[in-house]
């Protein structure tokens, strides 16, 4: 059985998104989602929406859903601001990469490095945009970088090394 989904007033959007946000302070990154996702089919273009959206799926990262990476990435698309595109995409993989880290497991560390040298590659590109007295993606650069000098299993992967075939 599935049931049919209500639809919002456009005037409780603005509501509901209150509501969505301290669901996320909360730690209920589900009920959030649903709340955005309810604004959404109000006003598909809702900025609020789509980034406490966006913020809702990557604090599911560390559940293991790998669905919220995917949907994460496809909201950050329909962000119309460059400079958000970017910054919004540094979040992604920083906070992909704090789930990794806590989950921890075998090859852990070359991977959150990928990830974290992704999001701040992001930031930059973010900070290059920034509006002025913005330094947000500054901010996230500096705790990706203190995360991996604050961690010595966080590094690339080794290059792997050839020895010569010998010549019999």
């Amino acid at each position: 059985m599935e049931f049919e989904l209500k639809t919002l007033s456009s005037e409780a959007v603005s509501r509901a998104l209150a509501k969505a946000e301290r669901y996320r302070l909360l730690q209920e990154p589900v009920e959030a989602e649903s709340i955005c996702l309810d604004a959404l089919q109000i006003d598909p273009q809702n900025h609020d929406a789509l980034v406490t959206l966006l913020l809702a799926l990557t604090d599911q990262f560390a559940e293991d859903r790998p669905a919220a990476v995917t949907e994460a990435f496809e909201v950050i698309e329909r962000l119309r601001d460059p400079y958000e595109h970017a910054y919004y995409s540094g979040i992604v993989w920083e906070r992909r990469a704090k789930a990794q880290l806590h989950r921890g497991g075998m090859g852990m560390g070359s991977r959150v490095f990928a990830c974290l040298r992704e999001a701040m590659t992001w930031y930059e590109r973010a900070e290059a945009i920034r509006p002025a007295g913005n330094d947000d993606a500054i901010l996230r650069w500096n705790t990706c970088a203190r995360l991996i000098n604050g961690n010595s299993q966080l590094a690339p992967h080794p290059e792997p090394t050839y020895e010569p075939a010998l010549e019999d």
